[in-house]
């Protein structure tokens, strides 16, 4: 076998791994979605055959009997506020770690980012919650997330602002420009990209996220769409319809605003390696 046929060989191969690997993905998803949409007694075979009806009033049903529409405007006001939380102050501090490299400051930073491979504590922080009386509250829960995300958006903004010139720093110094001056005018509109790939990431982390509010939330009425779906589950365990339906509408936002801001993403992880 020549070169030309070992690399068509080789690309045949690499496509048929794709495909297969795609499979395992979509095959689960496709499953979700057919089943959302049959009655009780077909969803019980849990097959990909299509609906012999198609029930489009599961969706209502869901929204109705699993409280979704407080669930999600508790989602959204969570992963909204410690998103813009984070990213504010995660940007402010990976601009300070990337000016000031002493010793100090590289350890603190380093300190920070371990965050995102040392497990948590949950007794401990219980503790610490109920001391400040922040336990099963919305405030608690914000900062909480915010907290969660903090590291791993630190650790993405540094290596792009680590690329902006130092020179715009020294020359609007030159031109008068106090500390704050100088971030929000000269360096704050260059952190867009970043800001809008961390923003989005941590929205998504935040959104999908199911052991903080299951320890720290004890009112249901507080409860995110995680945890609507979890207590949901337990109440039809044998709807399958309803339970795949009550998937979809969690999981439709944050996989319509991933799409959407899919460019952004790629965009501003991979801007920090050419900038400059």
């Amino acid at each position: 076998m020549g070169t030309k046929g070992k690399r068509i060989t080789a690309d045949v191969f690499k496509n048929i791994l794709a495909w297969a690997v795609a499979m395992l993905v979509l095959v689960p998803m496709a499953l979700i979605i057919i089943t959302s949409f049959k009655t009780d007694k077909e969803s019980l075979g849990m097959s990909l055959t299509l609906p012999t009806q198609w029930v489009f009033s599961n969706f209502n049903t869901v929204i109705e009997k699993g409280k979704l529409a407080v669930s999600f405007i508790n989602s959204l006001l969570y992963a909204g506020f410690a998103t813009l939380l984070t990213v504010f102050s995660a940007t402010m501090s990976a601009y300070v770690f990337s000016r000031r490299r002493s010793k100090g400051f590289s350890i603190l930073y380093m300190y920070l980012v371990l965050g995102m491979v040392i497990p948590i504590n949950y007794v401990s922080l219980m503790k610490i919650m109920q001391l400040t009386h922040l336990n099963n509250t919305r405030l608690g829960i914000i900062l909480l997330y915010a907290a969660l995300q903090t590291p791993f958006t630190i650790f993405l903004v540094y290596g792009f602002v680590s690329k902006v010139p130092v020179e715009l720093d020294e020359a609007a110094v030159i031109d008068g420009c106090s500390p704050m001056s100088l971030y929000f005018r000269v360096v704050f509109p260059l952190l867009k990209p970043a800001m809008v790939t961390a923003g989005v990431l941590c929205f998504l982390n935040t959104w999908n996220e199911f052991i903080m509010p299951l320890y720290f939330l004890n009112s249901t009425t507080k409860w995110p769409m995680t945890l609507a779906i979890y207590n949901f589950f337990g109440q039809f365990q044998r709807s399958w319809n309803l339970i795949c339906a009550d998937v979809i509408l969690t999981c439709a936002p944050v996989v319509i605003l991933y799409i959407l801001a899919q460019r952004f993403i790629v965009g501003g992880q991979t801007a920090g390696a050419v900038k400059g």
